[in-house]
């Protein structure tokens, strides 16, 4: 029987295709409440599926397994996976049939959420709400459109899709990235806009239901001095005035956006305090001990209850089953359209 555990606050990763005991040791920590994986532990369906059903039975609930598999250039998996189109692909489309567009966006997600699933894998974190200013070169293809309203009409379609497949929906990088040219994961953006100047970023996070939003790291200076994730003030307004009752997530943090915050344990001080549920460290496993040697978090059961719905709640289907759904045929139809035109 796996361990009783409550999902803890911090999402990690690891270094391989498998799990060494370390890693076991650490998944079970209970500050720990999440994995995310990248294109260093895939080898082949199989082997995912292998991969996430022993992290799956490490605790119970199981910690939710997420993975950033948006299509175009951000698409962890490739090999035996459906190559999946950039986002503004279907703004293109949109440009030209917004039916035909609404339609292929749905069966973008559909596709993409049912093929993770299959593995085992919980959720992406996409869509990307970004509107493409034509400024950010890490956003860039990624975003939808440069109109809010149609970012907002393709994301919905797409989390139909999504959830279809039995995926959740989280929506990115809150309040809006599009607009700055620095990469977050090297450097801090600055966003200089008054609230009004960025009143079409805030516009899909008002229309669309979302299960999760991660914000961005990057400072709003007109607002508020801190990034967005560490900002009270961005993450009450997600809250209250949006009505957001999802998981928030902060972005990794241990971007060099993130490093405005100080060490790795302020880093997460003050990206809980501020509002986040769930905090991403990449890539660093000594950011990752020191955070369960030293930080001690006060319980929160509000938060506790809120991860507990990133588990996915649908079983999912096998892969021959998957071959053989209308659906999922569909969407490959729409997918080869789009890279086609």
């Amino acid at each position: 029987m796996p361990q009783k555990i409550p999902l803890g606050p911090l999402m990690i990763d690891i270094a391989g295709t498998e799990l060494s005991d370390l890693d076991r040791t650490r998944l079970c920590h209970p500050l720990v409440g999440g994995m995310i994986l990248f294109s260093r532990n895939y080898l082949s369906p199989a082997q995912l599926t292998h991969l996430c059903s022993e992290i799956h039975a490490l605790r119970s609930p199981p910690l939710p397994i997420a993975v950033d598999h948006e299509g175009g250039r951000v698409q962890r998996f490739r090999e035996d996976f459906t190559r999946l189109p950039s986002m503004r692909r279907l703004g293109e489309l949109w440009d030209q049939s917004p039916d035909a567009a609404r339609s292929a966006a749905r069966g973008v997600g559909y596709v993409l959420a049912a093929e993770l699933r299959v593995c085992g894998v919980d959720f992406s974190f996409t869509p990307v709400l970004d509107l493409d200013y034509g400024y950010s070169a890490v956003i860039g293809d990624r975003a939808f459109h440069r109109d809010p309203q149609i970012v907002t009409e393709l994301a919905d379609a797409l989390n139909d899709g999504l959830r279809q497949a039995g995926m959740l929906a989280c929506g990115k990088h809150f309040p809006g990235h599009g607009h700055v040219v620095a990469d977050s994961h090297v450097a801090i953006p600055v966003d200089e806009r008054s609230l009004a100047e960025l009143a079409d970023d805030l516009l899909p996070y008002r229309h669309l239901k979302l299960d999760a939003v991660m914000p961005a790291h990057v400072i709003y200076s007109s607002i508020d001095a801190r990034p967005a994730g560490f900002s009270a003030y961005w993450l009450k307004m997600l809250r209250e005035e949006l009505d957001f009752d999802g998981v928030i997530f902060s972005d990794d943090l241990s971007m060099e956006g993130a490093s405005v915050a100080g060490d790795i344990v302020a880093r997460a001080e003050a990206a809980l305090e501020a509002g986040c549920d769930m905090l991403l460290v990449c890539n660093a496993p000594q950011a990752v001990d020191e955070l369960l040697d030293r930080w001690q978090p006060a319980p929160d059961a509000q938060r506790s209850r809120r991860l507990e719905r990133l588990a996915s709640h649908q079983a999912a289907v096998d892969r021959l089953s998957l071959q053989a759904d209308a659906v999922y045929r569909q969407g490959l139809q729409d997918i080869a359209k789009l890279s086609e035109s």
